[in-house]
């Protein structure tokens, strides 16, 4: 399953149903493009079950504010529109997916 790009204006809609890993990060961010394959892998195993997208930070930063984000990588998990956790950091495709599957 591919990780979709989600924006400010697209952002409530993608995240409105079901179990969503957001992945919020920019281009210049060394830990993000180490995240970003462990999201993408995580994406794959984890499909049919969670959405997984992601928000570039500096393209879209009201939806960042919204949230918090204040260090990136950050991982935003909702369910059902309701934040349910937050991982920020890099994390390891074992600690993602532990986490999401508390909330399927």
């Amino acid at each position: 399953m591919a990780v979709a790009e989600t924006t400010d204006a697209t952002f409530e809609q993608d995240t409105n149903s079901g179990v969503v890993l957001t992945d919020f990060w920019a281009t210049w961010c060394g830990p993000c493009r180490m995240q970003s394959p462990i999201v993408e892998t995580v994406a794959d195993d984890m499909a049919g079950q969670v959405t997984v997208n992601k928000l570039d930070v500096d393209a879209n930063p009201q939806t960042a504010a919204a949230f918090g984000v204040m260090s990136i990588p950050t991982l935003l998990i909702k369910k059902d529109g309701q934040v349910v956790d937050k991982l920020i950091g890099l994390h390891t495709k074992d600690q993602i997916e532990d986490t999401l599957k508390k909330y399927l």
